[in-house]
This record gives C-alpha cells, sequence and structure tokens, in this order.
C-alpha cells in the first residue's frame, strides 16, 4: 500500500522513463523478499514498462487536457487491476483501506502532478512567447528609430547631390551645396555610432576622472544652448572626487542627458547639478523645473522611440546614457512631480 504508481506513471508517459523506474521499482520490492508481492510486481510493472513505453511518444501529442485525462484514467484503471488481483487472490483484511489506497490515492496524485507538469510548461510557453514578442517589438522599435533618424539626413544629402549635376551650377554653390551634404552625411553617421554605443556600450580604455573638472567642460559645451532658450544652470559641487571611466562616454552621457533636461523647459527655467561625494559613492543630480513625469514616463524612460519633450524622435540619447552608465557600473534612478520638475540621480563607485 504505497504510491509508487504515481511516480512511475508521470516519468513514464511524461518523460519516457518506464524502464528505469520499472528496474528501480522491482529492485526495492525485491529487498523486501522474494514472495508473493514481489512476483506480482514483477509481473504488473514489466507489462506496464513496455506498455507505456510504446504510448508515451503518442501520449506527447495529446492536448493539454487530454493528456490529463488520459493518465488519471490509466492510473485509474492500472489502480482498479492491481486492487482486485489483491483481493481476489492475498484476501486482505481491511479491504476499505485497500480500495482507498489504490484506487482513490493514486488517480488523485496523478491528477494533479499532471495538471501542475500542464501549467508549468503552458507558463513557460506563455513566457517564451512573451519575451519573442518583447524582442520583435524592441527590434521594430529600433528599426523605426533608427530609419528615422538617417532617412531624413540622407534624403536632404540625395537632394543636394541632384542639385550638384546641374551644369550651370556656380562654384560657390556647388562647395555650399558639398559642404551641407557633408554635414548630412555626418549626422547620419552620429546616429549609427549612437546606436552602436547602445547595442555594446564597452569601456574602451578606463582613466582617472575629475568628477567636477568633467561636469565644468560639459556645462561649457551646453551653455550656448541653455542660453539660447532662456535657461539658467546652477552648480553646487561637493568636494572633489574621482571615478574610474572613459571620458568621452561620460561627457557624451551627460551631455544627452542635459541635453534633454534642456528640452524638457520650452519655456525657460532651471537647472541645478550637484554632486556628492560618500566614502563608497559619487551621486551626481541632475535636477530640472520642467513639467515632470507621470510614474508610466519614468518607467519607459530609455525605451527606443520614446520622448517626453513632445517632439518628434527617438529616444535613443536617453538610451545611450542610461546603456553607458551601466558600462561603467554606476546606476540611475528618476524622481519627477507633476508641475514640480525631475530629477535624475546618478551613482558611480568611487574610486582611490
Amino acid at each position: 500500500m504505497d504510491l509508487r504508481i504515481v511516480p512511475f506513471i508521470i516519468g513514464a508517459l511524461y518523460m519516457r522513463l518506464s524502464p528505469l523506474l520499472g528496474i528501480l521499482i522491482i529492485a526495492l520490492r525485491s529487498l523486501h523478499g522474494i514472495d508473493y508481492g514481489f512476483y506480482l510486481v514483477f509481473g504488473f510493472y514489466s507489462v506496464l514498462t513496455i506498455i507505456f513505453w510504446f504510448i508515451s511518444p503518442w501520449f506527447l501529442k495529446l492536448r493539454s487536457s487530454q493528456r490529463i485525462l488520459f493518465s488519471t484514467s490509466v492510473t485509474l484503471l492500472c489502480s482498479i487491476c492491481l486492487s482486485t488481483f489483491i483481493v481476489l487472490f492475498i484476501h486482505p483484511f481491511q479491504l476499505l483501506d485497500i480500495w482507498i489506497a489504490f484506487i482513490v490515492v493514486p488517480p488523485i496524485g496523478v491528477a494533479m502532478l499532471s495538471y501542475i507538469i500542464e501549467m508549468i510548461e503552458k507558463n513557460q510557453q506563455l513566457y517564451q512567447q512573451l519575451l519573442t514578442a518583447e524582442k520583435l517589438e524592441a527590434v521594430e522599435q529600433m528599426g523605426a528609430a533608427i530609419s528615422h533618424e538617417i532617412r531624413n539626413p540622407l534624403t536632404s544629402a540625395i537632394g543636394f547631390a541632384q542639385l550638384l549635376d546641374e551644369d550651370s551650377l556656380e562654384n560657390g554653390k556647388r562647395m555650399q551645396y558639398l559642404s551641407i551634404i557633408k554635414g548630412e552625411l555626418e549626422a547620419a553617421e552620429r546616429v549609427i555610432k549612437d546606436y552602436l554605443t547602445f547595442s555594446k556600450p564597452q569601456i574602451e580604455s578606463l582613466e582617472k576622472l575629475n568628477i567636477n573638472n568633467e561636469l565644468f567642460h560639459i556645462l561649457k559645451l551646453m551653455e550656448p544652448l541653455a542660453n539660447s532658450a532662456s535657461i539658467k544652470i546652477s552648480c553646487n559641487f561637493s568636494s572633489i572626487g574621482y571615478i574610474e571611466g572613459e571620458r568621452q562616454k561620460f561627457q557624451q552621457c551627460f551631455i544627452y542627458i542635459i541635453r534633454n533636461a534642456i528640452e524638457s523647459l520650452p519655456n525657460g527655467g532651471d537647472i541645478l547639478i550637484e554632486t556628492e561625494t560618500t566614502k563608497k559613492n559619487i551621486i551626481i543630480y541632475i535636477k530640472d523645473s520642467g513639467f515632470g513625469m507621470s510614474k508610466t514616463n519614468i518607467e519607459r524612460l530609455g525605451e527606443p522611440y520614446y520622448v517626453t519633450n513632445g517632439k518628434k524622435g527617438t529616444g535613443l540619447s536617453i538610451m545611450v546614457a542610461y546603456s553607458i552608465v551601466r558600462a561603467m557600473n554606476g546606476t540611475v534612478d528618476v524622481h519627477s512631480e507633476i508641475g514640480i520638475g525631475t530629477t535624475f540621480r546618478f551613482s558611480f563607485k568611487r574610486f582611490t
């Protein structure tokens, strides 16, 4: 009176392990002695081993509900045969216990295990489908983003290249058109470089970076853009701190972040850049007085083709910035309130 038939049927049908499980059951039963019970187990499980070995491939092709029903029915049939043989030939005293132990418990156990297996397999399939769908969506969004950004400069370059075919074109105009074509092609190249930085944000050369000096340099570069947008940028730097990273990528990251903050203030405003030095980390805060973002906006930051400034774009700059931070073993946290503004918090390991 045990439950050995439950793992046997589950393993035989779902995993095609009937020979191994049959031998194991017979061997374990032999440890209790070679008697009528042993010969019963030997004959019964030998037959089941052969039958299940041949029907298992067919079983695995059934639908989920059919597999549950079939495995439960087979267990019930086997239990009835086994309990009937015991009652007829062994004449046990506790008939009620025999019927419950062989007819009620095993089918319920197999049904429960079959249902759990089918649900696990179904969840795995759904998870794989979800991953595939997300990958396809990301590829589609990225393809749309890159093609959108590259198409504009290439279309412009093609147009001016066609104008160069005119025989009556003056040399001055020709040089002007060539300069425009060069600028448009360089713009397309920058998009490709940004994409490569996002897809493979590897830090090629590590160097010791003075955070305050790097941020001062970045602010000088962004000052004309901020002035043209009537935006005041303030600084509040802590004591000098160093991190380990690549200077060009670090500057690229924060140029993108500050430019995004400037673009989020179409009517002017304030941007505050602060640094904080702890024993282990250097923290950089970039705060703006813009319209703020909802929780959904924050969660979608860094997705391709998603922007929050109301303009058409690809969202590639924020994606690249996030990738660079991760490549430098840093973290990004964003806090925002509608009508108050947004704060980006960057944390890097301090270099000593």
